[in-house]
Parts: C-alpha cells; sequence; structure tokens
C-alpha cells in the first residue's frame, strides 16, 4: 500500500526538513493509537515492553538511555504502568539506590503482541525491507547529527 505524498503548496514550511520529520512523527503516532489501543497502552508504554521483553529485567537508567528519556519523564509513566499491571518496580538488591523493572504476566502479554503491532504498521508503511533499513539510517544520521550540534 503505496501513498501518494500529499500536494505542497510550496511555502516556507514546504522547505523546512525539521517540518517533514515533525508531520511524520506525528501521522506514526496517530496510526499507532487505535492498534496500542487494543491492547490497553501508549506508544511510550509500548516502548518499554518492548525493552523489557526483548532486554529482560533493567534499571530506570538502562530504560531511560534505550528509549532516550529523562529520569523525569520516563518515572511517571513507570509509575502508571506498574499501576496497570504490565510491570513491577523493585530496589535493586545489588544497588540500593537503582530501581529494577520486570515485566508481568500481563506485561509479558502485551509484549507476545508486539509483533502484530510491528508488521500492522510495516504493512501500512508500504516499503520494501531495504528501504525501511535506509529509512531507518537516515533518521538514526539524523539523531547523531543533532545530538553532537547540541552537544
Amino acid at each position: 500500500m503505496t501513498s501518494t505524498p500529499p500536494v505542497r503548496d510550496g511555502g516556507i514550511l514546504d522547505e523546512l526538513v525539521c517540518f517533514d520529520l515533525y508531520v511524520a512523527s506525528r501521522a506514526m503516532t496517530r496510526r499507532y493509537r487505535p492498534v496500542l489501543e487494543r491492547h490497553g497502552i501508549t506508544y511510550p508504554q509500548y516502548l518499554v515492553v518492548l525493552y523489557l521483553g526483548s532486554a529482560g529485567p533493567s534499571t530506570i537508567k538502562e530504560v531511560a538511555e534505550a528509549l532516550r528519556l529523562d529520569h523525569a519523564t520516563l518515572t511517571p509513566m513507570l509509575r502508571r504502568m506498574e499501576a496497570q499491571g504490565l510491570l513491577a518496580r523493585e530496589v535493586d538488591a545489588s544497588d540500593r539506590r537503582s530501581v529494577r523493572l520486570t515485566l508481568t504476566a500481563r506485561g509479558s502479554q502485551v509484549h507476545a503482541g508486539a509483533d502484530e503491532v510491528r508488521c500492522t504498521i510495516r504493512d501500512d508503511l508500504g516499503m520494501t525491507a531495504d528501504e525501511l533499513r535506509q529509512l531507518q539510517s537516515t533518521l538514526r544520521r539524523v539523531e547523531a547529527a543533532m545530538g553532537e550540534a547540541i552537544a
């Protein structure tokens, strides 16, 4: 399913790469919403479930680094996820200053449905595997360049 890019009016916004990234990000998030609602989670929660499901029990710091979120943004979301029964938070026995996160049985069930979510979105994009890899490579270069620019 390949879609045609929207017709542009040639205005100033059409010249901004940042605007295209912003609009594409919002469209992707809007598309994920109904798919993830079936699992009772938001997109950021989905990312936490994916990470913990693949990495296993992890500290908040490890999750924050993987998701590129600051501790203050992540902590309230993790508390909500714990209240929803998706994960358990425990003080790390080896480092009492650290909190270790583990998926619960419900969180593991949501993780098991992640392939359906990924396949749905991949199919919606209508891109070949090579095109998707190229897009990811380009986006990672953008992230790295912006990271260097603000460092």
